[in-house]
């Protein structure tokens, strides 16, 4: 832990908590040896958030493209001019 902590400009303590964090959250596994905590990255556990983000990514993509589309098609009735219509102008 204190070579983990040795880089950052934190407490030994407050890098604790954030390790505790991501060992929760499973992209930290701690395993002791003797009085050594030794730290691994778990990668499985980010393949799962790169799954959401690549699904969030398309969704936003498609919602976007629909969005711009239908600004395009808004903008083309726009320049065309009013619509004709039955009752005249208002």
């Amino acid at each position: 832990m204190t070579e983990v902590a040795e880089p950052f400009h934190m407490s030994l303590n407050a890098v604790s908590k954030h390790i505790r964090v991501l060992e929760a959250s499973g992209v930290v596994e701690r395993h002791r040896k003797g009085r050594d905590h030794i730290l691994s990255i778990n990668t499985r556990s980010l393949d799962e958030v790169d799954g959401w983000i690549e699904r969030t990514r398309r969704y936003w993509e498609q919602r976007l493209d629909a969005m711009e589309r239908l600004l395009r098609e808004l903008k083309k009735d726009h320049k065309s001019g009013p619509k004709d219509r039955k009752h005249g102008s208002r």
